[in-house]
């Protein structure tokens, strides 16, 4: 794929800036950006998108929509997703598509868009900013030929797991305002091998988070894979359902249509502020119910239980909706967990974990360490599974 012209874009950027005239800063901005009616018909375009795809103004003021300028699988999602998120949310935000340019090439760009309305809440204009994301597409490419290459002997392989691992896993849950956010992961054994343990925490829009745990049967490479699958499916499911149960229900279609005979669990929580409430909505798919905790009372499960992904045809999901007060924290964990067994083979279990979670009253971190130290020592520092802690701790006023 031949990369556009950025040094020119480039170059001509800096000129703007140098002569500080607002119309250069947008037509030679490092970015594309579209402005299009509500039904998507360009209306404005800057020189740095004509640069980057090799079309004439002409050509696409008054006569183009911007769902025209997708490929056939782009304009499917197009109109399933990122249509849908505009009107709904009136923003979307990293979305990955490919720009078929003038000469049949196609350009990968991240897409940033806001919708406009009058005082009446009535459509008015369409904002786009594309990015350019050839390089990351190359790098994306690059890390599916590594693990092809890694495949051919254990060594690679296991190297290769070390890596995935490292992607799986957030180094450090996001700062969240309002919310104390902590986690917790440990690998089974040595840790050498890459588990199907996960969890992730992401932004969907102001005051609108999701949390999600769970657990892909098996370990190693394949595992991992599907870990990824898993993970970004429940992104990229996150943003054009509202609903845990929806979003779950999309991860078990994609599990049941992939190349793949692994199975997984799962649980997800979306936590939005309204009027200075924080709420969560939770659903679970085959995975251990998460624990609430409220000031003054003992833990206890909340949600319903449902099917495993990824088996069963027609699953059926159950949101549980949550109000949260000050104090109160929700501990998502996986079975590694709960089932560490001592060498008699004696669970841990659920009440040890809700005594741990009891005791500790602290800030989040206190208590996902509390338990990670607990389970450990429960199994004499040697974890026979993978082990995952999310808290979520609503902050007092003012903190």
């Amino acid at each position: 794929m031949t990369s556009p012209p950025r040094d020119a874009s480039d170059a001509a950027f800096r000129e703007a800036l140098r002569q500080d005239d607002p119309a250069l800063l947008y037509d030679r901005a490092p970015c594309g950006y579209l402005s299009t009616t509500p039904d998507g018909r360009v209306v404005r375009v800057n020189e740095t998108f004509l640069t980057w795809t090799g079309y004439r103004h002409e050509e696409l003021v008054g006569r183009r929509r911007f769902v025209d300028l997708l490929p056939v699988g782009g304009r499917i999602y197009h109109e399933t997703h990122y249509a849908p998120t505009l009107r709904m949310q009136g923003m979307a935000r990293e979305i990955a598509l490919e720009i078929v340019c003038a000469d049949g090439r196609r350009l990968p760009v991240l897409v940033n868009a806001v919708l406009d309305r009058d005082a009446d809440g009535t459509p008015l204009v369409i904002r786009t900013a594309v990015f350019d994301a050839t390089e990351r597409r190359r790098y994306e490419q690059e890390l599916l030929a590594a693990k092809r290459r890694a495949e051919e002997s254990e060594v690679r392989a296991l190297q290769l797991a070390q890596t995935l691992q490292q992607t799986l896993i957030p180094p450090t849950p996001p700062h969240v305002p309002g919310l104390d956010v902590a986690a917790a992961y440990r690998p089974a054994g040595d840790g050498r091998h890459v588990g199907g343990d996960f969890y992730d925490v992401f932004q969907v829009s102001t005051d609108d988070w999701v949390v999600v745990l769970g657990d892909v049967q098996g370990k190693g490479v394949q595992a991992a894979a599907v870990t990824a699958l898993v993970r970004y499916t429940v992104r990229a499911a996150s943003v054009g359902h509202d609903a845990p149960r929806d979003v779950l229900r999309t991860l078990d279609e994609v599990l049941r249509g992939a190349d793949t005979e692994r199975f997984c669990t799962a649980v997800v929580a979306r936590l939005r502020r309204v009027d200075g409430a924080w709420h969560a909505t939770v659903a679970c798919g085959g995975h251990p119910l998460p624990l609430l905790r409220r000031r003054g009372a003992r833990p206890t499960s909340v949600g319903r239980h449902g099917p495993l992904l990824g088996v069963f045809p027609h699953p059926a999901f159950t949101d549980t909706d949550v109000p949260l007060r000050p104090g109160d924290a929700l501990v998502l964990y996986t079975d590694g967990v709960t089932e560490a067994r001592r060498r008699r083979g004696e669970l841990y279990g659920d009440d040890r974990l809700a005594a741990v979670v009891d005791e500790h009253r602290g800030p989040a971190a206190d208590v996902t360490d509390a338990i990670l130290a607990d389970v450990m020592a429960y199994q004499s520092g040697d974890a026979r599974d993978d082990i995952a802690v999310v808290t979520v701790a609503v902050e007092p006023p003012g903190t």
